[in-house]
């Protein structure tokens, strides 16, 4: 249940980045007020999840979903362009957030 709890943590974290991003471009009371409500779910289901995972894996993996949830949605919605290097960090992030998971168990 903590893995669960933990991919909807980064979900919500990816839910909300992109409500910044949504808020930078025309900020109104309901684009932030739902961006600040997916915040505080993010951190309510960290926080859930932390209760049986480590923070040394919780916390990493929370961060990662977030980092490599964003670039894709910056891909798909906003129409960010990548190079190789912004590939090969996103694989890299991947990798990491695996071998911590591994560790995990």
């Amino acid at each position: 249940m903590a893995w669960i709890l933990l991919l909807i943590a980064g979900v919500l974290e990816v839910s909300w980045a992109a409500g910044l991003k949504a808020a930078a471009g025309k900020p109104n009371v309901f684009t932030i007020g739902i961006t600040g409500v997916l915040m505080l779910g993010s951190l309510v289901a960290l926080a859930a999840a932390m209760r049986s995972l480590p923070l040394g894996v919780a916390y990493p993996i929370w961060t990662g979903i977030g980092s490599v949830g964003a670039v894709g949605v910056g891909v798909a919605v906003y129409k960010d362009q990548l190079d190789a290097t912004t590939i090969a960090g996103v694989v890299f992030l991947c990798i990491g957030m695996a071998l911590i998971g591994v560790k995990s168990h």
